[in-house]
């Protein structure tokens, strides 16, 4: 078995779920309400992203992408295939991925709370297989998909208009977004606006938090909005995955509840060729 959790990959190309809003900081009391600063960077950053408005009619968002991955050693691991799946209403995420031992599949419905998911096979001869049955989300794995559905990055992005949100800016040029206990910081450009990074602690390994980064290297415009097209993710200061965008993002696709909550009949996921 790897020296990473299973859960690390899903941490590794998707970002990150994190509780403390800088690696090594202690957990604090989030403020009851956002600051002046911290609502001017944030609006500073919808409109270098296309607009609040435009990204709040993002009602669903799929993109499967490309990934070639380290151990937390820095050895190579190989590749990985990603596809994402999520709905604003209802509040729906599915994950699709093919990876050597790293091959899973994940439903969640953030309304009821619930989910289920298809865990890598760790043990078996072939290294691309799931362990061939659907189990229930339960104890960390439960938090860490609860956190995940909760910190997508539309919901991030659109941070004052989401209940519970609130924003500060404690630095220059450094947005803070926190909700339900977590928090990240997002390093703006400066005279843009773009994110350029994001830092926080993953909850990967729930029993295991780390820092973690994510760098944001290229975007692409899709329905007037720029989502990321290529970034890397580092734990604890080591890269662990680099992402591509394999084709064009789709939004307002028309995904539809049942086929996201529908379980693979073979087990297996659920990936464009």
């Amino acid at each position: 078995m790897r020296d990473l959790p299973r859960w690390a990959m899903i941490s590794a190309l998707s970002g990150f779920v994190c509780l403390c809003v800088s690696p090594g900081a202690a957990p604090h009391a989030a403020p009851e309400t956002s600051t002046q600063e911290g609502l001017r960077l944030l609006h500073k950053m919808q409109a270098a992203l296309g607009g609040a408005k435009k990204i709040a009619a993002i009602r669903d968002f799929e993109e499967t992408v490309s990934a070639k991955i380290w151990s937390s050693a820095g050895a190579p691991l190989g590749e990985v295939r990603k596809r994402t799946r999520w709905m604003r209403k209802p509040n729906l995420l599915r994950l699709d991925q093919r990876g050597p031992r790293d091959t899973y599949v994940l439903y969640f419905d953030g309304a009821a709370g619930t989910g289920w998911e298809i865990l890598p096979d760790l043990k078996g001869p072939r290294e691309f297989q799931t362990s061939g049955e659907a189990i229930e989300l339960t104890g960390g794995e439960l938090k860490f998909a609860t956190n995940y559905l909760s910190g997508f990055q539309f919901n991030t992005w659109l941070a004052d208009r989401m209940p519970g949100f609130t924003v500060t800016a404690p630095r220059a040029n450094v947005l803070r977004v926190e909700h339900d206990g977590t928090a990240e910081d997002i390093t703006l450009e400066p005279t843009v606006g773009l994110p350029i990074k994001t830092v926080g602690i993953s909850l990967a390994d729930p029993d295991r938090p780390v820092p973690s980064e994510m760098r944001y290297e290229a975007w692409v415009e899709t329905a007037g909005v720029l989502l990321p097209a290529k970034r890397a993710n580092f734990h604890n200061g080591v890269k662990l995955a680099e992402e591509t965008a394999e084709e064009d993002i789709r939004v307002n696709a028309g995904l539809k509840p049942k086929d996201l909550a529908a379980k693979p009949a073979d087990f297996q996921p659920e990936i464009p060729r």
